[in-house]
């Protein structure tokens, strides 16, 4: 009766060592790859936020965002709609044109890019951020307005942008992604 107890208790003990050796480094990095999720944390670079890339289809991008995409009202043609989150992050919106992700809309001010630039930065933390890099624009709607837009210096990057939106002071939104789609001032209306 006591070999069954000890067998339990060295496998139980066993066990975890046992995996740490026979775990391959790639074995590992898949594992930890699957509990990647999309949060307020998920930083934004010029094409992705988080797991989540601009080109992806709506399926693809709710198994990297571990979160299913839900369309919203987007007053669009059937070529370009928009989808959130169902669950979890607000403030995140994903254009997609002709099936693929070509655009992210942020409006949650929790929500950065690599380089810490958010809703409510003033003009000037973004300049600075981006020093020599930004483009400004008069804003379409908001007469004090600008677009504060990033131009990357990368060459695998020429065809994306980072578009603030501000009232003329502080930021209030801004987006990501390829060209055209991230200059569309009024999205896919």
């Amino acid at each position: 009766m006591r070999y069954p107890v000890v067998l339990v208790i060295l496998t139980a003990v066993l066990m975890p060592i046992f995996h740490s050796f026979t775990s391959s480094p790639q074995m590992i990095a898949s594992e930890n790859k699957q509990s990647v999720h999309l949060t307020q944390t998920s930083k934004v670079s010029v094409n992705s936020i988080g797991p989540v890339k601009v080109g992806m289809t709506i399926e693809e991008a709710s198994r990297a965002a571990g979160v299913k995409l839900i369309q919203r009202s987007s007053g669009g043609e059937p070529s370009c709609l928009y989808y959130k989150p169902q669950t979890g992050l607000s403030g995140v919106d994903f254009m997609v044109t002709d099936g693929r992700i070509s655009r992210i809309d942020i409006a949650n001010p929790k929500v950065t890019t690599l380089s810490g630039a958010k809703v409510g930065d003033s003009e000037n933390q973004i300049k600075s951020l981006y020093a020599g890099q930004i483009q400004v624009e008069p804003h379409e709607y908001e007469p004090l307005g600008h677009y504060l837009i990033f131009v990357p210096q990368d060459l695998q990057d020429q065809s994306y942008r980072v578009l603030f939106e501000t009232d003329g002071k502080k930021v209030t939104r801004w987006r990501v992604g390829k060209l055209p789609e991230v200059g569309w001032v009024e999205g896919c209306a």
